[in-house]
């Protein structure tokens, strides 16, 4: 059995952290809260969102992990307005997931549990951390993205900067110490990463107060940040491309 009902902002914040990385996901309903851990096809990002059980208007469940097609709750999602509360109730008799959104009732076939593997994700000792602002975060990205796919990422102990090279072209964008909210470095690193999985991720972190770094010389980014007054919070790595040179 499952009775749930959330804001629709929160609805579409969860759909669309997902649905950068993936077309499906399990989630995975506990007293607690709600969990997902999903992985890119390519094996490449990587994501783990929980949100507590105090996030949601309405939340009586037995455990449950449901299978769900992110372009089908989207597509609902994007009908209701912020304020708005969708429900979802589901049970073992039917086997259907019922989506209500004001006079709109949707009914879906949840996915074959056996045909999603959560991930196991990482367990990464990052000696480099650096926490700013999202919308700062976000426009050097862009800005990054207008010159090239590939952004290096480098720390020492009083900047961080954000570089990339182009063919003709090149942007840099250098935060100092005192310009973040939070800046740690054991030793100077740089890595190298994908803005084709990164800038995407902007429209889901661009508005909020902070999010936090994580990575090292040629290391897995790490990137944490939460959303709905703290109650949901997101976990995301990336694989560094590693280059011969930069």
């Amino acid at each position: 059995m499952l009775n749930v009902t959330a804001r629709q902002e929160l609805m579409s914040k969860i759909v669309d952290t997902l649905f950068v990385v993936v077309e499906d996901a399990r989630f995975d309903f506990s007293d607690g809260g709600l969990q997902i851990r999903v992985v890119d096809p390519s094996h490449v990002a990587m994501i783990q969102m929980d949100i507590d059980a105090a996030a949601f208007d309405t939340w009586e469940i037995d455990e449950t992990k449901l299978g769900l097609e992110m372009r089908k709750l989207k597509d609902l999602v994007t009908l209701g307005a912020p304020g708005d509360l969708i429900e979802m109730t589901h049970s073992d008799d039917t086997g259907v997931l019922t989506l209500n959104l004001g006079k709109i009732d949707r009914n879906i076939r949840p996915l074959d549990n056996s045909t999603l593997s959560p991930p196991t994700l990482p367990s990464l000792d990052l000696g480099c951390k650096v926490t700013l602002g999202g919308a700062e975060f976000s426009q050097a990205l862009r800005a990054a993205r207008q010159v090239g796919d590939l952004v290096n990422f480098s720390i020492e102990p009083e900047k961080f900067t954000v570089h990339v090279q182009g063919s003709t072209d090149s942007v840099t964008v250098e935060f100092s110490k005192d310009e973040v909210q939070l800046l740690e470095c054991d030793k100077p690193s740089r890595s190298q990463y994908s803005l084709t999985y990164l800038v995407p991720m902007t429209k889901i972190f661009g508005n909020l107060e902070s999010v936090e770094l994580g990575f090292g010389e040629n290391y897995p980014l790490s990137m944490n940040f939460s959303f709905n007054d703290g109650s949901a919070e997101v976990k995301y790595f990336l694989a560094p491309r590693v280059e011969s040179e930069y």
